[in-house]
Protein backbone atom coordinates (compact mmCIF):
# COMPACT_ATOMS: atom_id res chain seq x y z
CA UNK A 1 0.00 0.00 0.00
CA UNK A 2 2.75 2.44 1.00
CA UNK A 3 4.87 1.49 -2.02
CA UNK A 4 1.87 2.06 -4.29
CA UNK A 5 1.32 5.46 -2.69
CA UNK A 6 4.96 6.44 -3.21
CA UNK A 7 4.93 5.20 -6.82
CA UNK A 8 1.75 7.20 -7.49
CA UNK A 9 3.31 10.27 -5.82
CA UNK A 10 6.44 9.99 -7.97
CA UNK A 11 4.40 9.60 -11.16
CA UNK A 12 1.88 12.36 -10.46
CA UNK A 13 4.44 14.93 -9.39
CA UNK A 14 6.87 14.08 -12.18
CA UNK A 15 3.98 14.69 -14.60
CA UNK A 16 3.12 17.91 -12.77
CA UNK A 17 6.71 19.14 -12.94
CA UNK A 18 6.85 18.31 -16.64
CA UNK A 19 3.72 20.22 -17.65
CA UNK A 20 3.17 22.95 -15.04
CA UNK A 21 4.70 25.74 -17.11
CA UNK A 22 4.32 29.21 -15.63
CA UNK A 23 5.28 28.90 -11.99
CA UNK A 24 3.94 27.39 -8.81
CA UNK A 25 0.29 28.33 -9.25
CA UNK A 26 0.28 26.34 -12.50
CA UNK A 27 0.61 23.19 -10.36
CA UNK A 28 -2.78 23.79 -8.72
CA UNK A 29 -4.91 22.29 -11.55
CA UNK A 30 -2.83 19.12 -11.29
CA UNK A 31 -3.30 19.07 -7.52
CA UNK A 32 -7.06 19.47 -7.96
CA UNK A 33 -7.03 16.43 -10.23
CA UNK A 34 -5.05 14.48 -7.59
CA UNK A 35 -7.55 15.51 -4.90
CA UNK A 36 -10.33 13.87 -6.91
CA UNK A 37 -8.29 10.83 -7.98
CA UNK A 38 -6.53 9.94 -4.70
CA UNK A 39 -7.49 10.00 -1.00
CA UNK A 40 -4.38 11.99 -0.07
CA UNK A 41 -6.18 15.29 0.48
CA UNK A 42 -9.60 16.74 -0.31
CA UNK A 43 -10.38 19.52 -2.78
CA UNK A 44 -11.41 21.69 0.19
CA UNK A 45 -7.89 21.36 1.62
CA UNK A 46 -6.30 22.98 -1.44
CA UNK A 47 -6.97 26.51 -0.23
CA UNK A 48 -5.24 25.73 3.08
CA UNK A 49 -2.35 24.10 1.22
CA UNK A 50 -1.90 27.17 -0.96
CA UNK A 51 -2.05 29.48 2.09
CA UNK A 52 0.60 27.42 3.91
CA UNK A 53 2.80 27.18 0.80
CA UNK A 54 2.61 30.94 0.19
CA UNK A 55 3.40 31.66 3.84
CA UNK A 56 6.53 29.51 4.02
CA UNK A 57 9.92 30.26 2.42
CA UNK A 58 10.66 28.81 -0.98
CA UNK A 59 8.89 28.42 -4.34
CA UNK A 60 5.18 27.76 -3.98
CA UNK A 61 5.25 24.79 -6.38
CA UNK A 62 7.93 23.02 -4.34
CA UNK A 63 6.16 23.84 -1.09
CA UNK A 64 2.88 22.48 -2.47
CA UNK A 65 4.59 19.26 -3.56
CA UNK A 66 6.21 18.84 -0.15
CA UNK A 67 2.92 19.51 1.64
CA UNK A 68 0.91 17.15 -0.59
CA UNK A 69 3.57 14.43 -0.44
CA UNK A 70 3.72 14.66 3.35
CA UNK A 71 -0.06 14.46 3.62
CA UNK A 72 -0.22 11.42 1.34
CA UNK A 73 2.63 9.64 3.12
CA UNK A 74 1.32 10.50 6.57
CA UNK A 75 -2.14 9.13 5.79
CA UNK A 76 -0.54 5.90 4.53
CA UNK A 77 1.94 5.26 7.34
CA UNK A 78 2.39 8.00 9.92
CA UNK A 79 5.09 10.64 10.42
CA UNK A 80 8.15 8.80 8.96
CA UNK A 81 6.22 7.91 5.80
CA UNK A 82 4.92 11.49 5.64
CA UNK A 83 8.48 12.86 5.61
CA UNK A 84 9.51 10.33 2.95
CA UNK A 85 6.42 11.17 0.91
CA UNK A 86 7.27 14.87 1.03
CA UNK A 87 10.82 14.13 -0.17
CA UNK A 88 9.60 11.89 -3.01
CA UNK A 89 6.99 14.40 -4.21
CA UNK A 90 9.46 17.30 -4.08
CA UNK A 91 12.21 15.47 -5.96
CA UNK A 92 9.73 14.17 -8.52
CA UNK A 93 8.44 17.69 -9.16
CA UNK A 94 11.97 19.05 -9.66
CA UNK A 95 13.28 16.11 -11.72
CA UNK A 96 11.76 17.06 -15.12
CA UNK A 97 13.23 20.58 -15.00
CA UNK A 98 16.67 19.24 -14.08
CA UNK A 99 16.58 16.60 -16.83
CA UNK A 100 15.35 19.03 -19.50
CA UNK A 101 17.94 21.67 -18.55
CA UNK A 102 20.74 19.10 -18.72
CA UNK A 103 19.55 17.85 -22.12
CA UNK A 104 18.89 21.24 -23.71
CA UNK A 105 21.57 23.46 -22.18
CA UNK A 106 24.02 22.60 -24.92
CA UNK A 107 21.67 23.15 -27.86
CA UNK A 108 19.37 25.90 -26.59
CA UNK A 109 21.64 28.71 -27.77
CA UNK A 110 21.51 27.21 -31.26
CA UNK A 111 17.73 26.89 -31.40
CA UNK A 112 16.44 29.78 -29.26
CA UNK A 113 16.22 32.08 -32.31
CA UNK A 114 14.46 29.44 -34.41
CA UNK A 115 10.99 30.74 -35.44
CA UNK A 116 9.37 27.41 -34.57
CA UNK A 117 10.81 27.47 -31.06
CA UNK A 118 9.82 31.12 -30.56
CA UNK A 119 6.27 30.44 -31.75
CA UNK A 120 5.99 27.37 -29.53
CA UNK A 121 6.90 29.41 -26.45
CA UNK A 122 4.58 32.20 -27.60
CA UNK A 123 1.67 29.77 -28.03
CA UNK A 124 2.15 28.39 -24.52
CA UNK A 125 1.54 31.78 -22.88
CA UNK A 126 -2.28 31.91 -23.32
CA UNK A 127 -2.63 28.38 -21.93
CA UNK A 128 -0.53 29.22 -18.87
CA UNK A 129 -2.44 32.46 -18.36
CA UNK A 130 -5.72 30.59 -18.57
CA UNK A 131 -4.58 27.97 -16.04
CA UNK A 132 -3.47 30.60 -13.54
CA UNK A 133 -6.68 32.61 -14.09
CA UNK A 134 -8.73 29.48 -13.42
CA UNK A 135 -6.81 28.95 -10.19
CA UNK A 136 -7.45 32.57 -9.18
CA UNK A 137 -11.19 32.18 -9.78
CA UNK A 138 -11.25 28.96 -7.76
CA UNK A 139 -9.41 30.58 -4.85
CA UNK A 140 -11.69 33.63 -4.89
CA UNK A 141 -14.74 31.38 -4.91
CA UNK A 142 -13.40 29.27 -2.03
CA UNK A 143 -12.25 32.23 0.08
CA UNK A 144 -14.98 34.80 -0.47
CA UNK A 145 -18.15 33.02 -1.53
CA UNK A 146 -20.39 30.70 0.45
CA UNK A 147 -22.01 27.56 -0.91
CA UNK A 148 -25.19 29.59 -1.48
CA UNK A 149 -23.44 31.34 -4.38
CA UNK A 150 -22.58 28.09 -6.22
CA UNK A 151 -25.97 27.80 -8.00
CA UNK A 152 -25.78 31.49 -8.93
CA UNK A 153 -22.33 31.03 -10.46
CA UNK A 154 -23.54 27.94 -12.34
CA UNK A 155 -26.47 29.90 -13.78
CA UNK A 156 -24.20 32.76 -14.83
CA UNK A 157 -21.82 30.32 -16.54
CA UNK A 158 -24.75 28.96 -18.55
CA UNK A 159 -25.13 32.44 -20.08
CA UNK A 160 -21.61 32.24 -21.53
CA UNK A 161 -20.94 30.33 -24.74
CA UNK A 162 -17.74 28.43 -23.98
CA UNK A 163 -17.34 27.51 -27.65
CA UNK A 164 -17.32 31.20 -28.56
CA UNK A 165 -14.85 32.00 -25.77
CA UNK A 166 -12.48 29.23 -26.92
CA UNK A 167 -12.74 30.41 -30.53
CA UNK A 168 -12.02 33.99 -29.45
CA UNK A 169 -8.90 32.88 -27.54
CA UNK A 170 -7.66 30.76 -30.44
CA UNK A 171 -8.16 33.56 -32.98
CA UNK A 172 -6.59 36.18 -30.71
CA UNK A 173 -3.56 33.94 -30.23
CA UNK A 174 -3.34 33.07 -33.95
CA UNK A 175 -3.47 36.73 -35.02
CA UNK A 176 -0.41 37.45 -32.89
CA UNK A 177 1.76 34.63 -34.25
CA UNK A 178 4.31 36.17 -36.60
CA UNK A 179 3.68 34.03 -39.73
CA UNK A 180 -0.09 34.47 -39.38
CA UNK A 181 0.04 38.24 -38.83
CA UNK A 182 0.54 38.73 -42.57
CA UNK A 183 -2.71 36.96 -43.43
CA UNK A 184 -5.64 39.10 -44.48
CA UNK A 185 -8.27 39.62 -41.74
CA UNK A 186 -10.93 38.11 -43.98
CA UNK A 187 -9.24 34.73 -43.61
CA UNK A 188 -9.82 34.84 -39.86
CA UNK A 189 -13.41 35.99 -40.41
CA UNK A 190 -14.06 33.12 -42.82
CA UNK A 191 -12.42 30.68 -40.39
CA UNK A 192 -14.65 31.92 -37.59
CA UNK A 193 -17.71 31.60 -39.82
CA UNK A 194 -16.83 28.03 -40.75
CA UNK A 195 -16.31 27.14 -37.08
CA UNK A 196 -19.68 28.68 -36.23
CA UNK A 197 -21.39 26.63 -38.93
CA UNK A 198 -19.62 23.37 -38.09
CA UNK A 199 -19.89 23.60 -34.30
CA UNK A 200 -23.32 25.31 -34.27
CA UNK A 201 -22.11 28.31 -32.27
Amino acid sequence: MILQTFAALAYEFFKTGLFSIGGGLATVPFLREMAVKYPWFSPDMLSDMIAVSESTPGPIGVNMATYAGFTAGYSAGGLPMGILGGVIATLSLAAPSIIIILLLSGVYQKFKSNPLVENAFYAVRPAVTGMIAAVAVTLIEAALLTDAFTPVISELMRLVSMKAVILFILLAAAMNIKPLKKLHPIIFIVFAGVCGAVFAM
